[in-house]
């Protein structure tokens, strides 16, 4: 274990909040973990005075570490990270919520950036999150496909962060009518209608009073159902005026809830969706951005190969209909007891077609299916 002395990184240290790494007595020896609240400035001054250390791998943000774990450690880090992205959104609005907000979309962001591969499986599998609340998860994979089409685009490093950050944000103040609405199969009433049309400005007022001052955030929330062809609510704001931004998480949120299931109707098929969005959008360079990111088999769709294996798209391949696939099955249908990965460019492991859940019976866990496309 490397250490440094708690005297080298003083400004990290704040009365009565968290400790960001544990503190270690002279001899390494644990004396506070990560997490405990030095109460007073007393303390804070006898643990300088005595000497204390810090192990040097603590020092690493959750971002840092996100970017530098072993791929194995991917899995947990995706995990850990989107709960912490849900907590915050969940318990929002508090004094501090903007400042917590911001450390749990840093780390996820890195993870992202590090494998786009394995981000869009987390879009596609989100049922490996089954704790997370419906409105959470699609706030999350929201912003993980904005994020993902606004690089695709050319979008500067602060215009990529922000689509995140707006996307995930945008439904803040409807997330319990999300899931709600995700389980209801009768219409929705007046009350319900009247939360839904203006649900824009009030996630945009809620942000605004947790400390989010970022105009072209709050520009984006505010306006994320507005259409430039001036059909979209809660104004009728047509043209330019909605903003490239808005317009993104529009996009990305109109995908990812063709992806999501509800009491009423099955997920949509990934290749059906970007169909739809091709033939509802035509033309449009985010459009067209999105469908050729995410491709017609997306990791952590589920695939019959011409075969008849059925396996998990766990790569995107050469091309968009040629992806890298674990096969789960053999033609014969029987649970192979290790995954084959193949390369779906060769003739004898083409895909036929993207099939339902329901077609696998074989049994495997959300973090193993994730390892599937790290090798």
């Amino acid at each position: 274990m490397q250490t440094t002395p708690l005297v080298t990184v003083r400004n990290r240290l704040h009365v009565g909040q968290p400790l960001p790494f544990g503190v270690r007595d002279v001899d390494a020896t644990l004396l506070l973990a990560r997490g405990h609240v030095v109460e007073t400035h007393e303390q804070l001054d006898a643990l300088l005075a005595r000497g204390a250390l810090v192990d040097i791998e603590e020092l690493q943000t959750a971002a840092e570490r996100a970017r530098h774990a072993p791929p194995e450690l991917l899995p947990k880090l995706w995990r850990e990270g989107l709960s912490r992205v849900g907590d915050a959104l969940l318990h929002a609005p508090h004094y501090s919520f903007k400042a917590a907000l911001e450390d749990a979309t840093d780390p996820v962001m890195t993870l992202v950036e590090r494998d786009p591969d394995l981000a869009i499986f987390q879009v596609l599998r989100s049922d490996g999150n089954p704790h997370v609340a419906y409105g959470v998860q699609r706030s999350m994979n929201t912003a993980i496909t904005a994020f993902l089409v606004a690089q695709r685009l050319g979008w500067t490093a602060d215009e990529t962060g922000k689509a995140f950050k707006a996307a995930l944000t945008a439904n803040v103040a409807m997330l319990e009518l999300q899931g709600e609405l995700s389980r209801q199969r009768t219409p929705l009433t007046v009350s319900q209608q009247q939360a839904l049309q203006s649900h824009p400005h009030r996630s945009a007022a809620l942000l605004e009073a947790a400390g989010v001052a970022d105009p072209d955030w709050l520009r984006a929330v505010a306006h994320h159902h507005e259409v430039e062809d001036g059909s979209g609510y809660p104004r009728g704001i047509a043209g330019t005026d909605v903003g490239d931004l808005a317009s993104l998480v529009r996009r990305a949120d109109i995908y990812t809830s063709k992806l999501s299931s509800r009491s009423h109707r099955d997920a949509m098929n990934a290749d059906i969706a970007g169909r739809q969005m091709f033939m509802q959008d035509p033309g449009h360079p985010m459009t067209a951005a999105l469908v050729k990111e995410f491709g017609v088999y997306p990791p952590g769709c589920q695939v019959r190969l011409a075969s008849g294996a059925v396996g998990i798209v766990v790569q995107r391949g050469g091309s968009v209909t040629t992806p890298i696939v674990a096969c789960l099955t053999s033609p014969g249908g029987i649970t192979l007891t290790q995954p084959l990965r193949v390369d779906t460019s060769l003739p004898q492991y083409a895909v036929a077609a993207v099939v339902g859940e329901r077609t696998i019976d074989a049994e495997a866990t959300a973090d193993k299916l994730m390892l599937l496309t790290l090798r």
